[in-house]
């Protein structure tokens, strides 16, 4: 679960850092919110993967789609990230999209 988080919170680090360059967001509110955030979604992920393992690609679906909505919350809710619903929204999906597809090929 650490190395998962580690390389989660890294990938969706790089997605954060050039989405902020690129449309010259703050960086640090930003990726600290991402951080914090993984925190919470990585562990409940987790939680929920351990316990309902028998239907394991259901609750992958049902619990990243929640992750992406509970991120983009966390991301918009905090004014020093300076972004909007719709920009948390378009966030959060790169981060997860990134880091479900890299983590998808991980042997971990």
């Amino acid at each position: 679960m650490i190395l998962t988080l580690v390389i989660t919170i890294f990938i969706e680090g790089i997605i954060v850092s050039g989405y902020c360059i690129w449309l010259r967001k703050p960086l640090e509110p930003v990726l600290l919110t991402s951080v914090a955030a993984n925190l919470i979604t990585q562990s409940l992920l987790w939680i929920g993967l351990n316990i309902f393992f028998q239907k394991y690609f259901i609750v992958l679906l049902v619990s990243e789609i929640l992750i992406w909505l509970i991120e983009s919350f966390l991301l918009s809710s905090f004014p020093g990230n300076k972004l909007r619903f719709k920009d948390a929204i378009l966030l959060a999906f790169l981060m997860n999209l990134a880091s479900f597809a890299f983590g998808w090929f991980l042997p971990v």
